[in-house]
């Protein structure tokens, strides 16, 4: 994105108009000269390529490859536009230059257990695959060695490419059968790479720290085998793990055997170093993974060199690399821009400029001698002492309080049968009761007086006035719109988390810690530094207002324990657990006080539940739900049977963990929907799921509308699987990032589509 989020800015002008095509690829070739030399400098000795995106890095590699779904191609768009018409949808009249387009994106996922978002591949039964004409790869590695750099491109794994992807809506194929179609094309740009110069290629396969079915295992060898037998005509390969150990599937790395070196994370799995290391190849190198990637905090140079040098003493020095343990996309641009942290704070983090440095460090460390790096290794044993010692850290209060939580604090009053029935008579909703996930759009008016309240321009009283004229606003919309169950809107709050985060105590903030969540989004994730507490009421102001000024049920929006916690950088010296459940206690203060000022609807959002599960099954899943489930259970019942807990999921897949969604004990969830198939909806028929529900019909991460008849069909869809006293109507997510007249036009087409719905059935 940049250290000022330069590519977001262009990008959205470019959506928006207001810059060419040219610009904004012109944008994109100034920030990765600009990266390049930020690693050039740090003394980073391999420097990547190809991990530039103008949306995501794995729908670049669905137009390298060809792989793009008819949908798309028949509109014959230049190729930037196909592209970001695939990440986002395109919907535009026809002009006299141009024809009409109508077409949505394609279905987003996270990426692992990040924040980040990818693009889903989207395959066909008859699917081909060929390199595109000008393939990027080879093209970012020209510009960097123009610029006498020296790169090793990046790719997406072909293994991993086909399973993290999907069956096209219609389409029956098992991805990976298409491995053989593939591998073609992989072998012919490898061999572009290695006649363009590249001498090493770095093929991400993160799959491998997965439960991978037998069929998955058996494609590495095929794929491998394969890659190795164009011989001296390719590059150099390196495969790269991340996000946990392969340890698992140790028995796939013979199957890597013909490749130059392997790259596994070392800061998430430190113990699989021996296992891996008794299974490389005779002169395979280890790329150690030892600075974190996915998190903030200044890497422990003793440990690190500890685990390097402990790698060199049974491979030696030419065998093992220092690396990152995964991309540092996921950090922060770099802490110099953060002029307003408390001294002793910063000196406890490291972002991504900064950590690749510490790479530099620690290599320097173990080949030239710690006495080589001295100075640097004693400034990182104070940082270390520092954070240990700070009263920062520990407030023995929230402690007091977390041995005091009983079994009984995690159970609503009643069963959800009797709930329900209580909650229908007092909030009188009708079948296909309609409402949004919460926030609405984020004017540009509604950023400047955010601004100038920030800093200072205007008073208190005068920016709460805005406010409340805002909650207004919205709310009057909504009942012009027919909603059921309205929203104040959200206008206040900066972020679904950091909100929440600058009322607690524990937590500290940038100005400029921008990370990418998906295309040109980009959120600033608060920092966790000690424990956390709620001083005061966070939302009943705003909430209690806008309830004031509608006779129709109000919703109150919180975010829950677990995703405030996901979405912030979590603190690394206690266990996550520990954390949950000090944000329950303080969300659980809120939704009381919330009842109290008479919202009986509450929403406590938890899109990061699905996220943060580990990836794999057994004893650690386990664990991690049982602790997630009873910090959301802790924050939510503390109400009466009458007031009415909603629950928001994006982007989730169920079938792994259903049982603890039923397990929250919410009394209506909302679920990200609109892209994704039947088969998301089918696990809560195959459960016998008792509560209600409200799957998105329409996707709010497109400008587009979608036509009456669309919402229609996915309402008829999900009336397969749900019964009609279960199912709500609502949009995919928070319409924050949306404008004003296409939210409009959708609001009013699905509360239209659920009035038929429930004339129909009602009749």
């Amino acid at each position: 994105m940049g250290g000022n989020r330069e590519l977001k800015k262009a990008t959205e002008a470019y959506w928006a108009g207001k810059i060419s095509a040219e610009e904004l690829i012109q944008t994109g070739k100034n920030l990765r000269a600009s990266h390049w030399k930020v690693q050039k400098d740090a003394g980073a000795g391999t420097i990547a390529s190809n991990d530039f995106s103008f949306y995501d890095h794995v729908l670049d590699h669905i137009q390298l490859f060809n792989a793009v779904p008819n949908r798309y191609r028949k509109y014959n768009l230049p190729a930037l536009d196909e592209f970001f018409a695939m990440g986002r949808g395109l919907q535009r009249a026809a002009t006299d230059s141009t024809s009409a387009v109508d077409v949505p994106a394609l279905e987003m996922v996270k990426w692992f257990d990040s924040n980040y978002h990818y693009v889903r591949p989207t395959l066909q039964d008859n699917q081909t695959f060929s390199l595109a004409a000008d393939p990027k790869p080879v093209r970012e590695f020209l510009e960097a060695k123009a610029q006498g750099v020296n790169t090793r491109p990046v790719l997406v794994g072909p293994v991993s490419f086909l399973h993290l992807g999907k069956p096209d809506r219609g389409a029956s194929v098992d991805p990976i059968t298409l491995l053989e179609n593939l591998l073609p094309t992989y072998i012919e740009l490898l061999a572009k790479l290695k006649e363009a110069g590249a001498d090493t290629v770095q093929i991400d396969e993160p799959v491998l720290v997965l439960d991978l079915p037998s069929r998955t295992k058996a494609a590495f060898k095929t794929a491998y085998s394969k890659i190795a037998a164009a011989g001296v005509s390719i590059p150099q390969i390196t495969v790269a793990t991340y996000f946990g150990d392969i340890v698992h599937n140790i028995d796939v790395l013979p199957s890597l055997s013909t490749v130059s070196a392997i790259h596994v994370d070392l800061v998430r799995n430190p113990e699989q170093l021996d296992t891996v290391i008794s299974a490389l190849a005779p002169g395979q190198i280890l790329s150690a993974g030892v600075v974190d990637g996915r998190n903030i905090w200044k890497t422990n140079f003793q440990e690190a060199i500890s685990i390097v040098e402990k790698a060199i003493g049974a491979l030696g020095a030419d065998r093992v690399v220092v690396a990152t343990s995964s991309s540092l996309l996921h950090t922060p641009h770099t802490l110099a821009s953060e002029k307003k942290l408390p001294a002793e704070v910063a000196d406890w983090f490291s972002f991504a400029s900064e950590k690749a440095k510490e790479v530099a460090i620690i290599a320097r460390a173990v080949t030239e001698g710690a006495a080589s790096v001295k100075a640097e290794i004693d400034a990182n044993a104070a940082s270390m002492r520092s954070r240990a010692t700070s009263a920062r850290t520990n407030d023995p209060a929230v402690k007091e309080r977390q041995s005091k939580v009983t079994a009984a604090m995690y159970e609503r009053q009643s069963p959800f049968t009797g709930r329900i029935a209580a909650q229908q008579a007092h909030l009188g909703l009708p079948l296909f009761p309609t409402t949004t996930i919460g926030s609405f759009p984020q004017t540009k008016e509604i950023r400047v007086a955010r601004q100038k309240f920030g800093k200072g321009d205007i008073s208190a009283t005068e920016y709460e006035s805005f406010i409340e004229k805002e909650i207004e606003l919205v709310v009057r919309e909504q009942e012009a719109l027919g909603l059921d169950v309205l929203v104040h809107g959200e206008p206040e709050r900066n972020d679904m988390v950091q909100y929440f985060g600058e009322r607690l105590t524990g937590y500290v903030f940038t100005n400029f810690g921008w990370v990418q969540s998906y295309g040109s989004r980009c959120v600033r994730p608060p920092i966790v530094v000690g424990d956390i507490s709620r001083p005061a009421p966070m939302t009943v102001k705003e909430s209690k207002y806008a309830a004031s000024i509608t006779s129709k049920p109000m919703k109150g929006m919180l975010t829950g324990p677990i995703t405030c916690l996901r979405w912030s950088f979590p603190r690394d010296d206690v266990h996550q657990s520990v954390q949950a459940e000090q944000l329950a206690l303080a969300l659980r203060d809120e939704v009381v006080d919330l009842e109290a000022a008479g919202v009986n609807v509450i929403q406590v959002d938890e899109p990061a539940l699905r996220e943060g599960l580990p990836l794999r099954s057994g004893k650690e899943r386990d664990a991690y739900l049982d602790w997630a489930v009873k910090s959301f259970r802790l924050a939510t019942t503390g109400v009466k049977d009458v007031t009415q807990i909603h629950s928001h999921f994006c982007y989730s897949e169920f079938q792994d963990f259903f049982h603890a969604i039923t397990a929250l004990d919410a009394d209506v969830l909302s679920i990200e929907n609109s892209k994704s198939d039947a088969k998301l909806l089918k696990v809560f028929e195959d459960e016998a799921y008792p509560r209600h529900i409200g799957p998105g019909v329409y996707d709010i991460h497109s400008p587009r509308v979608p036509p009456q008849e669309e919402i229609k069909a996915r309402i008829e869809e999900m009336l397969q699987f749900l019964k009609p006293q279960q199912l709500w109507i609502n949009p995919d997510c928070g319409l924050k990032t949306r404008q004003w007249p296409e939210t409009r036009a959708a609001l009013d087409i699905m509360v239209k589509a659920a009035k038929e719905f429930r004339a129909k059935y009602q009749a």
